[in-house]
């Protein structure tokens, strides 16, 4: 009997060392496992972080299109004509025919003044003339009888001189009668205002009632002519020739920009380059002339003038923010179809507002960065998000306001990139 269970108990030993042994080689295996995985994914990381990344970049590409060049000026609105309206004559006005504000033609009345006394004036110099004209037939009459008695010797050739003398003076009283007559026939005629051209009139500084005198100071109103309308704008002195030569044979047009040069008001043609240049600023005075139908300019407005000098055909065009310039010349970045970018030389003919022409270095429908550059380098991989609008054809924004900058700027640096 206990030898049996001598052999039963070295048996179930025997089992308990083989669990033992099983469950030390399975942990031992996982273990094994776990840190080779935890080795592999830290060496794959590892990979993964040393390996480049892509940069984000904005893109556009080269276009060939018309390119206008303009020259900007400040500029203020002037009237075509402006009338200050004062009384020629001294009296009372009657009746204002106008209201403020009212746009008038050319000989329409504006005021009337009291012509009455005017009026008794001019009754009594044609009664003075009437007088003046029967003493002067008398007097013709005399001279008649007195020279048809000189060849009978009965009258004195003095007598005669004298009566001669008498009908020169009486004829030169009725000449005198008949000119205060007109003057007060002009004097009807100063009493009844009309406007001597076509415009709009302004704010009323006096009302029917008061008396006016011709020596006043102040108008009575002041009438505008806004259709057609001047601006007088200014640009650089050393501009003038270039315009000057352009002016020949064509009329160069005019657009009139607000003040904050976003909303395009007006266009028309220039008309004339003053006389002279103003030494203390260096600039010239241009004048350009607008039918301003929708009176959308009015005196005194400040605006910007951009003058149109030409227009470049078939230009090659890229956003003037995909440009560099580095310690070599002027250089862009360019899109290779495997996403990667490589600097090229390109050589500038024009900037114009948001825009920049160029001779070489690029040909149309290639890609350049516009934004994100300062993190590239030649061989640089990118990731090319949404492109910038493509430049406008002529040189503004794409509301057609004006881009900043929009004075014209040529360059011909070339120059190998810096990496």
């Amino acid at each position: 009997m206990k030898k049996i269970d001598s052999q039963s108990n070295k048996l179930l030993t025997g089992v308990s060392r083989r669990l033992r042994l099983t469950w030390a080689l399975f942990i031992a295996l996982s273990c094994a496992s776990f840190f080779g995985c935890s080795s592999s994914d830290t060496k794959q990381q590892k990979a993964q972080a040393a390996a480049p990344r892509a940069v984000s970049v904005a893109v556009a590409q080269v276009q060939k299109q018309d390119v206008p060049v303009y020259l900007t000026g400040l500029g203020s609105v002037t009237a075509f004509n402006t009338a200050n309206i004062k009384s020629r004559v001294d009296g009372q006005i009657m009746q204002v025919n106008v209201r403020e504000g009212q746009n008038v033609k050319q000989g329409e009345s504006l005021i009337l003044i009291d012509p009455r006394p005017y009026q008794v004036q001019l009754e009594q110099m044609q009664a003075q003339l009437f007088k003046d004209q029967a003493t002067l037939r008398d007097a013709r009459l005399n001279l008649d009888r007195y020279t048809a008695l000189i060849p009978s010797g009965s009258i004195a050739q003095q007598q005669v001189d004298t009566q001669k003398a008498t009908v020169d003076q009486l004829d030169g009283q009725v000449r005198t009668d008949q000119a205060q007559i007109d003057n007060a026939k002009l004097q009807i005629v100063y009493c009844h205002i009309t406007a001597p051209f076509t415009g709009r009139v302004g704010l009323r500084q006096v009302d029917p009632g008061n008396i006016v005198h011709a020596a006043d100071t102040n108008p009575m109103l002041i009438l505008t002519q806004l259709q057609p309308i001047a601006v007088i704008f200014t640009l650089p002195e050393d501009q003038l020739q270039t315009v000057s030569k352009h002016m020949k044979g064509t009329a160069l047009e005019v657009d009139a920009y607000s003040r904050d040069d976003q909303t395009k008001l007006a266009t028309g043609k220039l008309l004339t380059i003053d006389n002279q240049i103003d030494q203390t600023t260096g600039t010239a005075k241009l004048k350009a002339v607008f039918d301003n139908q929708d009176n959308q300019l009015w005196p005194n407005q400040f605006v910007n003038a951009n003058l149109l000098l030409e227009t470049r055909k078939n230009s090659t065009v890229i956003p003037t923010a995909a440009i560099l310039r580095g310690p070599q010349g002027t250089f862009v970045y360019a899109l290779k179809p495997d996403k990667t970018v490589e600097a090229r030389n390109i050589v500038v003919s024009l900037t114009q507002g948001n825009i920049t022409t160029i001779t070489s270095g690029l040909n149309p429908g290639d890609t350049v960065v516009t934004d994100g550059q300062d993190k590239l380098q030649t061989g640089s991989k990118v990731e090319p998000r949404n492109a910038n609008p493509s430049p406008a054809p002529n040189g503004r924004n794409a509301n057609g306001s004006p881009a900043s900058g929009t004075a014209n700027k040529t360059s011909t640096t070339s120059g190998t990139p810096s990496s």
